[in-house]
Formats: structure tokens, C-alpha cells, sequence
């Protein structure tokens, strides 16, 4: 009897490790490789998470967040005009499933805001960066780190314009919030410090961009 048991749980687990992937290993498996600079095969994991996904029907998230993860595969190969088409698409299907307003809509209004100015369209990027911005106030509280990097984002297209005087206060209380959130000596906080100083050359106002640079306390 024990060999009889002992059988059948081998059996269920060669036929366990045979079974193809489910959504969530696939899903898992895209971030991976994403994580370890290999969006070619997340953009292969990905695309096999969005054909899985169209199981789950109209009303469920899922379908979105492969297209999200997708599209961020894709950006980072720079294939921006399919990027934007997957974005569109999780964009759209969020917005029907967890309403205009939901904080994963914000994070692809984000990155579609980004993939835009990197385009060069200033006009379409600023408006859906503007909105995530909103959407992350109110969800989140202002003082939140993903409502700096929405900050950050904005003030980089009219930065890259050279309306200088939009730019300002963004990168200021962008710099403000990471500080206070993440802490002087985080990457994120020294990156706006970087965009803030670099602003305020550009502004001609280089002793006010020394002082940026030179706030940078030492870690604990």
C-alpha cells in the first residue's frame, strides 16, 4: 500500500512538472527577465501571458497587466509604435475594470506620458502626465514617492522644451518628497537632485545649483 502511495505521488509530480505554465509562472517568469536586462524573452513571456489571459473574460484585470508588462518589454527594445499600441490597450481595459481614477491606471498613463516625450510629443505626453499626477495625489497622498516620480516626469517635458519656469517647482518638490519619503543618500532622491541642479544651470542660477548638489547628507 505505501508503494502504491508512494507511486502515485511520483506520478502527480512528473505530471506537475510537465503541465505548461500557468499565468501567474509566465507572468513571473516575463519580470525576471526583464529584471535581468533581457526584454527580448520577457516580450516572449509576455506575449504568452496575454494569450492565457483571455480566459479570464472582460471583468477581470489580468488581460491588462500582461499588456502593460508587454508594452514595458517592448519599450525597453525602443519598438515604441508597438509599445504604445499595448499600452492603448491595458490602458483602455483598466479603465473599464477598476475605474479612471485606480492607481494602475496611473502607472500606465505614466509610462505612455514617458514613451510620448521620448517621442519628442510634448503635446500628448504632457496631458496624460498631468493626469497620473492627479490620480496619484488623490489615491495616494501627496506626499507619496510615486507622486515624485510623476513630478519628476512632467517637469522633464517642459524642462526639455526649455519652459524653464514650469520645470522649477515640479523638480523642487519632487526633490522635497523623495527626501522626506526615501531619504537623502536614495538613488531616486539623487536623481532629482541631479535634474533639479542641472535646471538651475541651465537658468543661469549656479550657486543655487551647488547648494543642490551639496545636500547630500552622509548615510547611516
Amino acid at each position: 500500500m505505501r508503494a502504491l502511495a508512494l507511486c502515485l505521488l511520483i506520478g502527480w509530480i512528473l505530471a506537475s512538472c510537465s503541465r505548461p505554465a500557468g499565468w501567474e509562472e509566465t507572468m513571473a517568469a516575463g519580470r525576471q527577465a526583464l529584471e535581468r536586462g533581457d526584454p527580448a524573452e520577457a516580450e516572449r513571456l509576455f506575449l504568452a501571458a496575454v494569450a492565457k489571459s483571455e480566459r479570464f473574460g472582460a471583468d477581470d484585470a489580468r488581460p491588462a497587466v500582461a499588456l502593460y508588462q508587454l508594452a514595458q518589454a517592448e519599450q525597453a527594445q525602443r519598438k515604441f509604435d508597438q509599445a504604445e499600441l499595448h499600452y492603448g490597450q491595458a490602458l483602455t481595459h483598466l479603465q473599464q475594470v477598476k475605474g479612471e481614477t485606480h492607481p494602475e491606471v496611473a502607472a500606465v498613463l505614466n509610462n505612455l506620458g514617458v514613451l510620448h516625450r521620448l517621442h519628442g510629443q510634448y503635446a500628448e505626453a504632457e496631458p496624460l502626465l498631468k493626469r497620473a499626477l492627479a490620480i496619484k495625489e488623490q489615491a495616494l497622498g501627496a506626499g507619496h514617492p510615486d507622486v515624485a516620480l510623476s513630478l519628476n516626469n512632467l517637469a522633464m517635458v517642459y524642462d526639455t522644451q526649455g519652459r524653464y519656469d514650469q520645470a522649477e517647482p515640479l523638480y523642487r518638490r519632487a526633490l522635497a518628497i523623495r527626501t522626506q519619503a526615501l531619504g537623502p543618500a536614495h538613488a531616486d532622491t539623487a536623481k532629482s537632485r541631479r535634474d533639479y541642479a542641472a535646471l538651475l544651470r541651465k537658468m543661469q542660477r549656479d550657486r543655487e545649483a551647488a547648494t543642490v548638489e551639496a545636500s547630500v547628507a552622509t548615510p547611516h
